[in-house]
């Protein structure tokens, strides 16, 4: 190769390298609440606008994730949907101390696909006419903590399960697809999930929150992440900005 030659692709070579050095720093790994995926992806659109960093959303039930992360993924930053896990992590030295906040408060709704099929009281669910309810595993999806909470506090848990009747899903992102699909004819969600700027599809029920405890969903700085300014400002951003608060609220979440 001609020097002239040899130097065009030295240059190349070191253009292309810090191109993609630009585009890793700009990179934000998130791994986020199966409920609360679709709001982040909205975030994510005027995030890029302003900022030039891209997200990178990876969602899950927050148990799953948070034992994700526990054995070393490779994760930035967690929103969780309760404060439980992010205090974990930061008492285990897995995240950093003093970065955990409240981005948002979740709101559990009984959902069906079918007009008509759940009442605006939830009497629904002491008429026994369906067949399946399907929930979000409790163990390790808060939304199906609270929707356990929701039923043992109206007397139902027990029959419930004895006849075979509850349907878990993985993750509340599982659970809204096996209502969806059929495969149960109702079940519990999260509100977002279901809400569009038209209103909600179908029939639903809000619980009254006296029912279960409070879905405050946490975020908090991985450890891994404790130098990036990326991750540090986008966490601001989301606690601070105006208009990713007003994402959050139309979505169907409370302000925290």
């Amino acid at each position: 190769m001609k020097k002239p030659m040899r130097c065009l692709f030295f240059v190349f070579c070191c253009l292309a390298l810090f191109a993609r050095s630009l585009s890793a720093v700009a990179d934000i790994r998130v791994a986020v609440a199966a409920n609360f995926s679709a709001t982040l992806h909205a975030l994510a659109v005027p995030y890029k606008a302003a900022t030039g960093y891209q997200l990178i959303v990876s969602p899950g039930a927050t148990g799953a994730l948070y034992s994700q992360i526990v054995n070393g993924a490779p994760f930035d930053v967690f929103l969780a949907a309760d404060k439980l896990r992010p205090q974990k992590l930061e008492e285990q030295g897995l995240a950093v101390v003093g970065s955990v906040f409240v981005y948002a408060l979740g709101v559990p709704v009984l959902w069906s696909p079918v007009a008509g099929r759940v009442d605006d009281q939830g009497a629904v669910l002491t008429q026994g006419q369906f067949r399946h309810l399907a929930i979000a595993e409790p163990r390790t999806a808060p939304y199906g903590a609270a929707a356990q909470e929701i039923l043992q506090a109206l007397g139902l848990w027990d029959t419930l399960e004895r006849q075979g009747q509850l349907v878990r899903g993985s993750s509340v992102a599982q659970t809204h697809s096996q209502i969806a699909s059929g495969a149960a004819e109702l079940g519990f969600v999260a509100l977002s999930q279901v809400r569009t700027g038209q209103g909600i599809s179908g029939s639903y029920w809000l619980p009254d929150p006296a029912l279960y405890a409070p879905l405050a969903q946490a975020a908090v700085l991985l450890r891994r992440a404790s130098a990036n300014s990326q991750a540090r400002h986008f966490l601001h951003w989301l606690q601070h900005d105006p208009q990713a608060q007003r994402i959050i609220e139309a979505a169907g979440y409370r302000r925290a």
